[in-house]
């Protein structure tokens, strides 16, 4: 199939905690994950707000890998410092999850051919340009209105 995309590679599973600590003692301490990222990141700008149904000012993201810490896909655990978070989680015979994320060699090639075939990306495709210009990352949505991510690899 020569048109069909080139998918390599889950690169990561996103989760929304509510309290980060009890999760990372869950993930890290008890199942013997490695924390390779912990950093708070300001959620207003870029793509962002796209991503979310209620507006929060910043996120708590901790990246957790097994094995070598290379490991692909990795985890990454979010939580919003301060705000409360609305859901509940759900079951195997329910539609959701947070995102899936998958690398792909140019996601800027991806995203042309994507929104030609009509299908909705989550904000302005300018939205997701790095400080560079450059396209590295984009969110679309599934059938389902899933959030999927394409991505060119590494933890961006």
């Amino acid at each position: 199939m020569p048109d069909s995309i080139q998918v390599s590679a889950i690169s990561h599973v996103a989760l929304c905690v509510r309290d980060i600590e009890r999760s990372l003692h869950c993930y890290r301490d008890l199942l013997g994950f490695q924390v390779t990222k912990d950093a708070l990141q300001d959620t207003s700008q870029g793509g962002l707000p796209h991503l979310y149904r209620d507006r929060h000012a910043q996120r708590r993201v901790v990246h957790l890998r097994y094995g070598d810490r290379q490991s692909v896909p990795f985890l990454v655990l979010t939580q919003h410092p301060g705000d409360t978070v609305s859901g509940t989680p759900i079951m195997l015979d329910q539609i959701g999850i947070r995102h899936v994320s998958c690398t792909v060699p140019n996601v800027k090639a991806l995203m042309q051919r994507l929104v030609a075939r009509n299908v909705q990306t989550c904000g302005p495709a300018d939205a997701f340009r790095d400080a560079q210009g450059h396209i590295r990352i984009v969110f679309v949505y599934d059938p389902d209105g899933l959030l999927v991510q394409f991505d060119e690899g590494g933890e961006g």
